[in-house]
């Protein structure tokens, strides 16, 4: 029993299954997106470096919202938001890297939106690692 729980906390699922399943499914979404690209040899690594810090991304996102659920702590809510973050700029860069979407600024601020959104994320950190427990 965890503290500050009534009930069992029950594994669902392991992580490495739970890290198989997400890898799938990204690679499944994504792979329509890559597909025009796979023939041009520099350009492969770039995109599967994006495709494999999603994936990663999207894990700890996952992870970190199953251990809010458990807790219940506004820092491990602000940590899974951070990592949530994270996974929309990597898919935007990946999206980037293929040519789908294309860069824009904001233009009040002259930053690109993948940038604003690393700051939304250092952000989260900041104040999941700051937040005092009372």
């Amino acid at each position: 029993m965890q503290k500050g729980s009534s009930e069992p906390v029950h594994d669902s699922v392991s992580k490495p299954i739970l890290l198989g399943l997400i890898t799938a499914i990204v690679i499944g979404v994504v792979a329509p997106l890559v597909v025009p690209h796979a023939t041009h040899p520099s350009m492969i690594f770039h995109i599967i470096l994006h495709i494999a810090s999603l994936t990663i991304a999207v894990f700890l996102s996952i992870v970190s919202f199953i251990a809010y659920r458990r807790n219940t702590g506004s820092r491990l809510l602000l940590m899974a938001l951070g990592f949530t973050a994270l996974a929309v700029v990597e898919f935007y860069y990946l999206l980037d890297s293929t040519g789908t979407l294309i860069m824009f600024d904001v233009p009040e601020i002259n930053a690109e939106v993948p940038h604003v959104i690393l700051l939304v994320m250092i952000t989260m950190f900041g104040l999941g690692v700051l937040k005092v427990n009372k």
